[in-house]
C-alpha cells in the first residue's frame, strides 16, 4: 500500500533493526508470555508501523489493509475447504481412499504415496486450496496407519509448496518468466526437474527424520464429526472425483490464461464472453464452491440425516477453523505493515551494488523480501522486475533464463515465519504451537529454498554450455 504525500526517511539500517525488533517482541510475546498470536500480531504491527514513520493518521488503515488483503483470498479457501473436508471426515470417504492408498502402496509407502498424490494435486491447484482439500485424506491415513502426524502431514504440504513455487501455471514463476522473457515451456521442464529431486530430498526425508522426534498426534481440526465406522460410504473412485474437480476446472482458469498471455489464444477470443466464463469457474473460490455443492449432494443422500444433514456438518466445520483465518489475516497485516514501511525497498537497493553473480543475487535478494514481508509469490514477482534489467542484458539461453526463473522462486520460500500466511495456516492445522512450527514447517521451507537453488544452480551453468 502506498501512502499518497509520505514517503520513508529512514535508511537500511534502522529499516532493518526495527523489522528484525518486530520479529523478537513476537516470539516473547508468544512464546515467553503465551500471548495468543492473533493479538500479538496486531500489537506488534501496530508497533512497527509506527517505529518506522508510517502516519499516524495511516497506521490503522496500512494495517486493515493488509488484514483484509489477505483475508480475501485466504477466508474463502479456508472456509470451503472446511466444509468439504468435514463431508469428506463423515462421510466415510476420506478413510475409504486412505484404505485404498494403503491397499496399494502398503503401509510402509503411505506417506511417500499422500507426497506423490499432492505434487500431482499441486501442479494447478493453489497451496492453500490443496492443503484444506487433501487434509482429510492425510488425516485418515496418519489414524489409520499410527506414528508421528508428521509422516505423512509434511510429505503432502510440502508438495504442494514446491509445486506452488517452482512450477507453471502457478502466477509466482508465470510472472518472473514474462518478466525474464523465458519461455512458458522451458520454464515448466526446468521446474518439475528440479521440484521433483527437492520434494525427495528437502521434504520426503526430512519428515522421517522430524516424525521420529516429534511424536504429533492427528489433530481435531474439523472437529469431532469423524466417523470411525460409516455404514454407507462412498466408493474410493467417487472420492478421487471429488478431488479431480476443483483441479481440473483451476487448470482450466490457469491453462487458458497461461495461452492467452503467451499470445496461443488472441485477444479477440480471449475477451468472450465464453472465453472469460470458462476462467471464472476456475478460479479457485468458484472452483471450491462448484465441488462443495456436488460433494453435498452426492455424499449428502448417503449421510441422509443420520449426523444432523448436511448443513449440519458443514456448520459445524467453520468454528474450529476460525483461529486459522483470523490468525492469517494478522499474519498479512504484519506483511502489509512490513512492505508499506519500505524494507524491502531498502534492502535490496543496498544489495544492489555488491556486484554477486546475478543467479545468487536474485536468490539472496528474493530470499531477504521473503523474510521480510512473507509472500513467496510478492518476493518472487518483486525480485523478478528488480533484476530484469540485468537478465536482458546478460545474453542468457532459454534454459539459463528458465533456470533464473526457478532460482529466484528458490530464494522467495526460504524462513517462512509470522509475517507468512503458510506458517500460521499449516501451524494452526496440524495444531502445532510457534515452537514445533519453526522446528517443523520453517525448516521444511528453508531446506526447499537452498535445495532448490542448488539444484537450479547446476542447470544454470550447465546450461551455458548449450
Amino acid at each position: 500500500m502506498e501512502i499518497e504525500g509520505w514517503s520513508q526517511t529512514l535508511t537500511a539500517g534502522p529499516l532493518l533493526a526495527i523489522a528484525a525488533g518486530a520479529i523478537v517482541v513476537l516470539l516473547v510475546l508468544i512464546v515467553r508470555f503465551k500471548m495468543h498470536a492473533f493479538p500479538a500480531l496486531i500489537l506488534v504491527s501496530l508497533l512497527t508501523a509506527v517505529a518506522t514513520g508510517i502516519p499516524l493518521g495511516q497506521v490503522v488503515k496500512v494495517m486493515t489493509n493488509g488484514f483484509g488483503t489477505t483475508l480475501g483470498s485466504v477466508a474463502l479457501l479456508v472456509g470451503l475447504g472446511a466444509m468439504l473436508g468435514a463431508l469428506l471426515e463423515v462421510s466415510g470417504g476420506a478413510q475409504v481412499l486412505a484404505h485404498k492408498m494403503i491397499s496399494v502402496f502398503g503401509e510402509d509407502r503411505a506417506p511417500l504415496a499422500l507426497g506423490v498424490a499432492s505434487l500431482l494435486f499441486g501442479f494447478p491447484i493453489f497451496f492453500d486450496a490443496g492443503l484444506v482439500v487433501m487434509l482429510p485424506v492425510v488425516f485418515s491415513v496418519a489414524r489409520w496407519v499410527g506414528g508421528s502426524m508428521l509422516f505423512y502431514g509434511l510429505p503432502a504440504v510440502g508438495a504442494f509448496s514446491v509445486m506452488h513455487v517452482f512450477v507453471p501455471p502457478h502466477p509466482g514463476p508465470v510472472t518472473a518468466a514474462t518478466l525474464f522473457s523465458a519461455n512458458v515451456g522451458t520454464v515448466l521442464l526446468v521446474g518439475l526437474v528440479v521440484a521433483i529431486p527437492t520434494w525427495y530430498l528437502a521434504v520426503y526425508l526430512f519428515s522421517k527424520v522430524i516424525g521420529r522426534r516429534i511424536d504429533l498426534p492427528v489433530p481435531s481440526v474439523f472437529g469431532d464429526q469423524e466417523v470411525h465406522d460409516p455404514q454407507n460410504p462412498p466408493k474410493w473412485q467417487t472420492v478421487v472425483a471429488l478431488l479431480l474437480l476443483p483441479m481440473l476446472l483451476i487448470f482450466l482458469n490457469t491453462g487458458l490464461t497461461t495461452l492467452a498471455k503467451s499470445g496461443v489464444i488472441d485477444e479477440a477470443t480471449s475477451g468472450t464472453e465464453w472465453f472469460q466464463g470458462l476462467v471464472l469457474l476456475g478460479e479457485t473460490p468458484v472452483a471450491l464452491l462448484i465441488t462443495l455443492i456436488v460433494a453435498a449432494f452426492v455424499l449428502g443422500r448417503r449421510l441422509g440425516t443420520e449426523h444432523g444433514g448436511v448443513q449440519s456438518i458443514m456448520e459445524g466445520a467453520l468454528p474450529p477453523v476460525c483461529s486459522v483465518i483470523l490468525i492469517t489475516g494478522a499474519g498479512g497485516m504484519f506483511g502489509g505493515v512490513l512492505r508499506t514501511s519500505g524494507i524491502g525497498a531498502s534492502l535490496t537497493e543496498v544489495l544492489g551494488g555488491w556486484g554477486i553473480p546475478l543467479i545468487f543475487a536474485g536468490f539472496l535478494i528474493s530470499a531477504i523480501l521473503r523474510v521480510a514481508q512473507g509472500s513467496a509469490t510478492v518476493a518472487l514477482t518483486t525480485t523478478a522486475g528488480l533484476i530484469s534489467d540485468g537478465v536482458a542484458s546478460a545474453g542468457y539461453n532459454d534454459v539459463q533464463l528458465a533456470t533464473l526463473v526457478v532460482a529466484v522462486a528458490a530464494g522467495s520460500v526460504v524462513l517462512s515465519h509470522f509475517n507468512d500466511s503458510g506458517f500460521w495456516l499449516v501451524g494452526r492445522f496440524f495444531q502445532m504451537d510457534v515452537k514445533t512450527t519453526f522446528k517443523t514447517w520453517t525448516v521444511l521451507e528453508t531446506l526447499i529454498g537452498v535445495i532448490g537453488f542448488a539444484v537450479a544452480a547446476v542447470i544454470f551453468y550447465a546450461g551455458a554450455l548449450l
